[in-house]
């Protein structure tokens, strides 16, 4: 058996959609009958969703929606994991398929100019440019790039307020957007554009392809990537990386992070120790026996596994460990923005 049997297919495309139960329960028994899990979103704005299963059945998944009225072109990005890396299928009917709540963004009318991986280094190492992680802080605890400025933002809503507060550092500079594996940045630049904003422009492709393209030894990227998956990150090569969830916040923890005496695993870490009663870290430490049994037993390790972007809410208020400094700063007299890097 190959060591990378299950394919993952991070998808997305922009286009107008009859979004209804039919679709939904049809994209659903596609899914199950190809031995497909994941998650799609489906709005009247498009489609957006991650999903894995075998070779053959993502090829038909995608072959199948690019079938679709306006779904010819969709933006797809596939890696590889050892293990099935979701618990279930689900498809959602949601009101955007990436959530900013901002009427009258639309990117199919007017987006930031794409940069190919290969031109991004380039890009960022200018100085007249600013370069924004569009991505939430718990991701951008796990890596970003270089000199990459951190909104420090706990949902992508708040992106916009975010920007509305620094429009000043971004007048009159190149504004570089990056996110996973895309589909934010669509809706970032053209929000940003929208402000009139002009020089705005973002990675095509995301952080995955960057990493999937661009060899280790020319990157600027540092860390990991968090994927909204079991895999929790990925590195250079689109490879699993190390980083593990915290089972009680669902928090993404580096091998660092995973050395604190409050790391207990499936119990606490330390970002959660003091958010959680005795009586909590009791419950946890009952389902964490019940998830050690299942896999002795070698059944599949499901228990309180509700991995991704739902999972993790809970946990957004907190910090991030104080890696990434969120607050503004005014260098030489002109605007400026809190970095990722911590500078």
């Amino acid at each position: 058996m190959s060591p990378v049997p299950f394919h993952v297919a991070a998808l997305y495309r922009f286009c107008r959609l009859d979004a209804n139960e039919a679709l939904k329960a049809s994209l659903a028994a596609f899914c199950a009958g190809h031995g497909i899990k994941g998650t799609l979103l489906v709005a009247a704005e498009g489609i957006n969703g991650t999903v894995a299963g075998s070779a053959d059945a993502v090829a038909a998944l995608v072959a199948h929606l690019e079938a679709m009225p306006g779904m010819a072109g969709l933006d797809v990005k596939y890696s590889h994991a050892a293990e099935m890396p979701f618990h279930r299928m689900k498809v959602r009917l949601k009101r955007e398929i990436v959530t900013m709540g901002v009427e009258g963004i639309d990117p199919t009318l007017s987006v930031g100019t794409y940069v190919e991986p290969a031109d991004w280094n380039a890009l960022i190492s200018d100085p007249d440019t600013v370069v924004i992680d569009t991505r939430n802080a718990y991701e951008v605890s796990l890596g970003s790039f270089r000199g990459a400025v951190d909104p420090a933002t706990e949902s992508f809503r708040q992106f916009p307020d975010w920007v509305e507060r620094h429009r000043g550092a971004l007048a009159g500079r190149k504004v570089a957007m990056f996110c996973t594996g895309g589909i934010r940045c669509e809706k970032a630049t053209a929000y940003v554009k929208a402000l009139g904003i002009d020089d705005v422009f973002h990675l095509k492709g995301g952080i995955l392809k960057y990493l999937e393209d661009v060899p280790q030894a020319e990157s600027l990227w540092d860390g990991e990537c968090f994927v909204f998956d079991e895999r929790v990150s990925v590195t250079h090569g689109l490879q699993e990386g190390e980083a593990e969830l915290c089972r009680a916040c669902r928090r993404p923890l580096t091998p660092q992070d995973r050395k604190s005496p409050h790391y207990v695993a499936g119990i606490s870490c330390a970002a959660c120790h003091d958010e959680r009663s005795e009586a909590d870290r009791g419950r946890y430490a009952e389902r964490q026996r019940q998830v050690d049994l299942a896999r002795k037993r070698g059944a599949a390790s499901h228990i309180g596994g509700r991995s991704g972007r739902a999972g993790l809410k809970a946990a957004l208020g907190a910090a991030s460990g104080g890696k990434r400094p969120s607050g503004s700063l005014c260098l030489l007299g002109k605007p400026s923005l809190p970095r990722a890097d911590g500078a």
